[in-house]
């Protein structure tokens, strides 16, 4: 299965009996600057391609013992998850968002963290498959046969605050900042305090995407995008933002780019920039 899938590809093979369609949506907006989260269903419902179900990020796919959102829950609750839609041993899964690819970004690398690996991200989602005069339907979502997905855990595809101090005094780790380069550059501030992580580098999430068709960048001109994360000559990567959603989109790029060690700051700038022992640089300071 092709990490990246496209619409022509998908729309050939719909009706492939191994093969799984996710909507990975979450409403994420500032109207008035005021943000509202919720979940992608109420869409999905609306208008959704042939054949998929609807996953929520908000619920059933977020550990809801913890204090921050979308955060990773225990394998068993994203294990249970996948199988009630039908995602197991020889299956194939498709995922998209109507987003900007983040959300279904996400749930690739939660798939990946528990090492299911037939799993491939559409590019440009619901937004380019419209686009492209592609069919969609608000028909219920399909019922398949019960599924057993193996988990087999990779350690340290989602990590914690204390992998990220360390990393900022390791010459083999790079941190990535997937926010707006504004709000890397302490000019616009979501959280609690301005600036981003010490030694971090800016890739973000939102430079990769075409915002018409919501496509990936073509490779060289991704790769071109992503330089000061490829070029800082490290084995591993750390991506962060604010929550771990923009963050796994850029991190998915960098697998594209063959990067092979990439891991996910989990509760991202929502746990670090509150916390005044935890270090943060403010370019905007001077």
């Amino acid at each position: 299965m092709d990490k990246l899938v496209q619409p022509g590809w998908l729309e050939e093979n719909l009706d492939g009996p191994d093969l799984r369609i996710l909507d990975c949506s979450v409403v994420f907006e500032r109207p008035g600057g005021v943000l509202n989260i919720e979940s992608g269903r109420e869409r999905w419902s609306q208008e959704h391609i042939p054949g998929s179900a609807h996953v929520d990020l908000t619920t059933e796919l977020a550990d809801q013992s913890a204090e921050l959102m979308f955060m990773m829950p225990p394998t068993e609750q994203f294990v249970s998850a996948m199988e009630s839609v039908g995602v197991g041993e020889g299956t194939r899964v498709v995922l998209y968002d109507f987003d900007m690819n983040m959300w279904a970004a996400r749930v690739w690398w939660m798939l990946h963290s528990v090492g299911f690996d037939t799993a491939g991200l559409l590019d440009g989602g619901l937004r380019r498959w419209k686009s492209e005069g592609r069919p969609v339907t608000a028909d219920p979502a399909p019922r398949h046969l019960a599924a057993t997905l193996a988990a087999r855990p990779r350690p340290g595809v989602f990590v914690g605050k204390d992998e990220v101090l360390a990393a900022i005094e390791d010459d083999d780790t790079s941190i990535v900042d997937a926010l707006p380069a504004a709000h890397y550059n302490g000019e616009t501030q979501y959280y609690p305090r301005r600036g981003h992580i010490p030694t971090a580098v800016n890739v973000p999430a939102g430079a990769l995407v075409d915002h018409g068709t919501h496509a990936y960048a073509e490779t060289d001109e991704l790769r071109r995008l992503a330089a000061p994360a490829l070029e800082a000559g490290t084995n591993r990567k750390i991506a962060y933002c604010g929550g771990g959603i923009s963050a796994a989109s850029t991190a998915f790029a960098l697998s594209l780019l063959g990067e092979a060690q990439v891991s996910i700051y989990d509760a991202s700038l929502g746990e670090w920039a509150p916390d005044p022992s935890l270090p943060l640089e403010n370019p905007a300071d001077g």
